[in-house]
This record gives structure tokens, C-alpha cells and sequence, in this order.
């Protein structure tokens, strides 16, 4: 399953890539994407495991980088 999300609040692409990292290393995730320009998110995941790894996501990305907010697109 992939999912998308608006990403809004990333001060440089340095940022972006650190974090895409991060979350391609997530369980359950694969083919994680973040474009800096366009401001948006992807990744594959295991649907069997959607609410934790969604989970995941969002405390991850609230750890590395308080300011950023996402939303599914």
C-alpha cells in the first residue's frame, strides 16, 4: 500500500533527506520518498500494520523535526 502526505515546515533538502532515511528504516516501510520542493511524502508499507507504522511515522518525524506537520493527501 503506498501513502501520501503533504509535508509543510522542512527548513532545507539536507533535512528531507536525513529524515527519508529515517523512515525508510521504519518496520513495515519501503520506498520511503520525501521531494523538498514539492513539499510531499511517500512511502509503501504493510497494510497489516498501517495504524503502527503510521504511528511510528508521526513520532519519529515529531522527534527529528518538532516544526514539520503532515497530512495525508
Amino acid at each position: 500500500m503506498k501513502a501520501k502526505f503533504k509535508i509543510e515546515g522542512l527548513d532545507c533538502a539536507n533535512c528531507a533527506l536525513e529524515l527519508e532515511e529515517r523512515i525508510g528504516k521504519i518496520e513495515g516501510i519501503s520506498n520511503a520518498n520525501i521531494n523538498f520542493i514539492t513539499q510531499k511524502m511517500e512511502f509503501e508499507y504493510n497494510e497489516e500494520l498501517k495504524e503502527e507504522i503510521l504511528s511510528n511515522v508521526k513520532k519519529l518525524i515529531k522527534k527529528e523535526e518538532p516544526d514539520v506537520t503532515i497530512e495525508e493527501i
